[in-house]
């Protein structure tokens, strides 16, 4: 996959270094990469309802 590179301000940068040193990754690159999958995961659940209670739907008796 081609790399696409990104501008970051001083806050943004700070943020991904935090994150590289809390997950243990080598680089900025790797903390967004981290970010981003986190964010499909999450996504992910959203729509297949995972981590959702069901609950019955009852119509009304005819």
């Amino acid at each position: 996959m081609p790399e696409q590179p990104i501008k970051l301000d001083q806050q943004s940068a700070e943020m991904l270094d935090a994150i590289r040193e809390e997950q243990g990754l080598e680089s900025r690159e790797q903390a967004a990469e981290w970010l981003l999958r986190r964010r499909i995961r999450r996504g992910a659940q959203g729509l297949t309802g995972r981590g959702r209670a069901l609950y019955e739907v009852k119509g009304e008796a005819e």
